[in-house]
């Protein structure tokens, strides 16, 4: 179908883009920019007066909860929520049940995206069998069949070996390995940053050193082994000091962090609120104004939603028992717009994070408005105003914290491949 895109704010961050030019779209791909193609008959026609044309949003982190996890999240509803949220591409962690180790189950879940028609889902491999840390799983296998990159989810590799030929292999392939810092024996009861929040609260922590001495780690079989190093979801500054000072002595590795820790603290849990338990916990104010600096600045690469359905049962627990994890498919678009507003930083930066520079991440051809581009785009308004309710939630999971808050930026519509998939109005 052609589309014809009128009147909108273009930001397309990728081509340094903030200004008034009409958008037309050709067969799903993005045909002209400004002036309209010879020959081109709209078929549709989108008013955008008053709206922002960017993008389609880039999320490193929606787990979609199939297979196995059905109960807290299917792959209609979660979808449904990122088109809603301007997502037009995601990846999703490899710990479903069974995890993401074999071919077959990773084109399963392409086939059933695909088959929806809403977003790109780019499924993150599994780096050990069963996610269990101690046989490799065939990534040259799980890459044809279409897997991005590879990661142990939340699960860490307790044995460092194991550790290093897992980085071996996949550099020696070219693969890019997605590690989530945490130490499989320091704080592994907590549940909450080891800080006075945990303290007067009674509840188990977890230090710092849970992050850093696996970030070491890391960092050191990385150097090793030469491998592309993504570290997903940092939570402390001195994490950020971390990668810095690796990225100075030239190593390859680039990181993220969630909309969460760039907007909450270990404050934020107050009288046991199991919205605010996940992982990672959420840190100290300190840690969560580093996060917010760094990731304005460019040490931090990404932002990400790390969206993680839970089941109110799971959920209404003593916060101790209850399930980490918290839903942010629609909430990545707002809270970005949130922190760039905090921030005073332009649009055209702060839409960078959740488009082209994620895109980066992914290796994706995706995350820009150029001529001859994917027609993904959100067109929202930055003026309207989204009240978290469950009830405005399209994913099966209601657990955020930010439920009651009303925040800036609203979608009106999402295009995926030149196809209107969500419509406000």
């Amino acid at each position: 179908m052609n589309i014809h895109i009128k009147n909108g704010r273009l930001i397309d961050p990728a081509n340094h883009i903030d200004g008034q030019q009409d958008v037309f779209i050709v067969e799903g791909r993005i045909a002209a920019l400004g002036r309209a193609p010879a020959g081109f008959t709209a078929e549709r026609t989108l008013d955008a007066a008053g709206l922002v044309v960017c993008p389609g949003l880039i999320d490193l982190s929606a787990r979609l909860r199939e297979p196995g996890f059905e109960y807290r999240a299917t792959l209609e509803s979660e979808l449904a929520a990122a088109a809603a949220g301007g997502v037009t591409s995601l990846s999703c962690p490899p710990d479903t049940d069974p995890p993401l180790d074999e071919p077959g189950l990773v084109e399963m879940l392409k086939h059933r995206a695909r088959s929806l028609s809403r977003s790109h889902v780019h499924p993150i491999g599994a780096l050990t069998v069963r996610l269990a840390g101690e046989q490799l799983t065939e990534m040259a296998e799980l890459r044809e069949a279409g897997c991005v990159a590879f990661s142990q989810a939340n699960t860490p590799i307790a044995n460092t070996e194991v550790l290093l030929r897992a980085l071996q292999y996949a550099a020696t392939f070219g693969f890019t390995v997605w590690l989530h810092s945490r130490d499989p024996f320091l704080g592994r009861n907590g549940v909450a940053h080891d800080g006075e929040v945990a303290t007067r609260l009674g509840l188990p922590g977890i230090p710092y050193s849970a992050e850093t001495v696996a970030l070491a780690t890391t960092l050191r079989l990385a150097r090793d082994t030469g491998v592309r190093l993504h570290v997903a979801r940092i939570s402390c500054a001195d994490a950020v000091d971390m990668i810095e000072a690796a990225r100075r002595d030239g190593l390859a590795v680039s990181c993220d962090v969630s909309i969460n820790h760039l907007h909450l603290s270990e404050r934020d849990i107050g009288y046991f609120s199991t919205h605010a338990n996940l992982i990672p916990p959420l840190r100290s104010l300190r840690d969560r104004d580093v996060l917010r600096q760094a990731l304005a600045d460019g040490r931090i690469d990404a932002l990400c939603s790390d969206h993680t359905p839970v089941d109110d049962d799971a959920k209404q627990l003593p916060f101790d028992e209850a399930e980490p994890g918290a839903t942010g498919l629609e909430l990545l678009l707002p809270l970005t717009l949130k922190w760039a507003q905090e921030m005073r930083l332009p649009l055209e930066r702060a839409l960078a994070r959740v488009t082209c520079d994620a895109a980066r991440i992914l290796g994706l051809d995706a995350g820009t408005l150029a001529p001859g581009a994917p027609a993904d785009i959100c067109i929202f308004d930055p003026q309207a105003a989204l009240r978290v309710t469950r009830d405005s939630l399209k994913s099966q999971g209601k657990n955020t914290p930010f439920l009651g808050h009303e925040l800036p930026g609203k979608v009106v519509y999402t295009l995926v491949d030149g196809r209107v998939v969500f419509e406000a109005r």
